[in-house]
């Protein structure tokens, strides 16, 4: 095993208080790539500026190969001293660095480099800082939320670059997908503590249960063993009733354990207010245009939606998705055809810029509209405090301002607000920035089983798969001309469908470009068959695809096991590994028989 480039062990910081991190620890060694993932306001940012150097821990231990160059994403770059982009970005590079790298990394992130630095966006500001971060290829990158108001040709893109970077990566991020096709490796920062698996997120989740149900069991023990000590102390003493020191030194101990132990941080408990019901009938569209200038944002558009939809809006920044997004709502006119919006519509809206939000009002203030300590949840009374506590805020910040929330915490806290009114319009604008995992399942848990209708706009390709029920994109994907297209399912149904749509148009274009002597083969001629190899591995890939069904199971049910991990940590990373490798085989493998079973009915007539 090579050595780490960077360590950290055992680190410990408090901001008053309860302690933010207490143990933690992170590795890196070269070539590594890391998700580190947990929840909002877990310590992760700051572990990751411990890392960077731009925060000393209280104690713990760090180093930093003397000869290693780190670069860490900032979420508020500093672009004073800069008058354009480019100038920005370059001063990130070191003296051997190659230049053209700043020119190639702007280009696709969508920026000129010519740009005033003063001017730019929040996303523009993102994407110049991911520029100059990534431009000197250093040993160590640091990506705090690099997704953050990326569009999703950007992101897929960004994938792409990282997953060929030669520089080992921590990332943080709330992008299930992108971490998926990145990480390697995953970081758990949970209650001050780290844990590492050397599996990237997609194992993730499984592997947090299994943790934290043998955590669970082993303070259900904990507590019996205590039990079992009390009685022995009743009871079992002897004649001279002389009590055994050590033993009772270790029933305290244990008490202390018990008692002192942290239980993970409970999860987001809401429910949307139910509201009076829509009309069956909720926006109908017909023939909707929009333009800005000489520009055209939407062509002819029309569109049906029912009490129930559930609709995302995709596409690159720029395209216009918030545009049709206001026109399909009423906000906005068209420039021609006509917009109708259904009956008895209580429509509650999550906008991307938390515009809604007042940095001085306090969490208490902005939850209740100033009406004193309650509020009315689906037509019940609730102390602001209690309803506080199910989306994870402690009573004691009630009157803290919301200026002093975090990212994720601003968005938990427009959630709170948005569920706590009668709604049977949900329009969610990126909804899913800044949000932990476990907010953003209960988020897609409330979308999916919502009984009203939802409109979204969402960059996240996980999200989308799991809750729209069609998927609105630019007809030319990478390069919108106002034509918008409804496709059935979510965001991979609709990559699936545009695939289909390509491969059909190129036949047909080949089909016309061929000699009319050539269309069909002359009367007689012998037909086209299947190798012996193609009908060989058609007839034994079935065979093959349930041996390796037969060996996942049997995997699984090993695995299925909540102690094995914490017995046997070696084995059940055996195990998820030849999980892997068989899951892989076994795709290629129907993929293959597919591809043959197609060419065989096709060849067949």
């Amino acid at each position: 095993m090579a050595p780490p480039i960077l360590k950290l062990d055992d680190i410990f910081l408090s901001f008053g208080g309860a302690p933010l991190l207490a143990g933690a620890s992170l590795q890196i060694e070269a070539g590594d790539k890391i998700c580190l993932v947990g929840r909002n306001g877990s310590g992760k940012s700051t572990l990751l500026k411990i890392a960077a150097g731009l925060v000393e821990a209280q104690s713990g231990e760090v180093f930093r190969h003397p000869s290693s160059t780190v670069r860490y994403l900032e979420q508020a770059p500093d672009f004073a001293g800069f008058n354009t982009v480019q100038a920005y970005a370059e001063a990130g590079l070191g003296p051997g660095d190659d230049p053209y790298r700043v020119t190639y990394l702007l280009s696709h992130l969508g920026l000129t480099g010519d740009e005033d630095p003063r001017m730019l966006s929040g996303g523009e500001s993102r994407r110049a800082a991911l520029a100059r971060v990534m431009a000197p290829e250093p040993d160590i990158l640091l990506l705090d939320e690099p997704t953050n108001h990326l569009d999703l040709p950007t992101i897929e893109w960004l994938e792409g670059e990282l997953q060929k970077t030669r520089s080992a990566l921590v990332l943080i991020s709330h992008d299930r997908r992108f971490l998926e096709k990145v990480s390697t490796a995953t970081v758990w920062l949970d209650r001050g503590t780290s844990r590492r698996l050397d599996r990237g997120f997609a194992h993730f989740e499984a592997w947090r249960d299994q943790v934290l149900e043998a955590e669970e069991l082993e303070q259900h023990k904990l507590g019996k063993s205590i039990e079992r000590e009390e009685h022995w102390l009743r009871y079992g003493v002897t004649a001279r009733r002389k009590r055994n020191m050590r033993r009772l030194g270790e029933l305290q101990t244990m008490r202390s354990n018990y008692r002192g132990h942290k239980g993970p941080q409970g999860t987001v408990q809401a429910t949307v207010s139910d509201a009076q019901e829509s009309g069956k009938l909720v926006i109908e569209a017909d023939k909707i245009t929009k333009s800005f200038g000489e520009r055209a944002i939407v062509t002819p558009f029309s569109i049906r939606v029912h009490r129930g939809d559930c609709i995302g809006l995709v596409g690159p920044n720029g395209a216009g998705k918030t545009t049709l997004l206001k026109m399909l709502t009423g906000q906005l006119s068209p420039d021609s055809g006509t917009v109708k919006l259904g009956t008895n519509l209580e429509i509650a809206t999550l906008d991307q810029k938390r515009e809604d939000l007042d940095p001085e009002d306090t969490l208490a203030n902005y939850l209740t509209d100033g009406r004193g300590e309650n509020l009315l949840v689906n037509g019940e009374q609730r102390h602001v405090t209690g309803y506080m506590k199910e989306f994870l805020f402690q009573p004691e910040q009630a009157r803290t301002p919301i200026r002093n929330l975090s990212g994720g915490e601003r968005a938990r806290l427009m959630l709170a607000r948005i569920l706590s009114r009668p709604t049977n319009l949900l329009i969610l604008d990126e909804p899913t920035n800044d949000l932990d995992i476990e907010t953003l399942d209960l988020l897609q848990e409330i979308v999916a089983g919502f009984p009203g209708t939802v409109i979204l706009v969402s960059h996240d390709r996980d999200f989308l798969d799991r809750t729209v029920t069609s998927t609105i994109a630019p007809a030319v994907p990478d390069a919108p001309d106002g034509r918008w297209i409804e496709y059935a399912g979510g965001y991979s149904d609709m990559l699936v469908q545009r695939k289909g749509a390509l491969e059909e148009r190129r036949k047909a274009e080949k089909a016309a470009e061929k000699p009319k002597t050539q269309e069909a083969p002359a009367s007689g001629s012998s037909k086209v068959k299947l190798s012996f190899k193609q009908k060989f591995a058609l007839e034994n890939l079935p065979k093959e695809m349930a041996k390796a069904e037969a060996e996942i199971a049997k995997r699984e049910q090993v695995m299925a096991d909540p102690n094995l991990f914490t017995r046997d940590p070696a084995a059940f990373n055996r195990l998820a590994s030849e999980m892997e490798k068989l899951r892989a085989g076994l795709t290629k493998m129907e993929e293959e028989w597919l591809e043959l079973e197609m060419l065989r009915e096709e060849l067949e007539g």
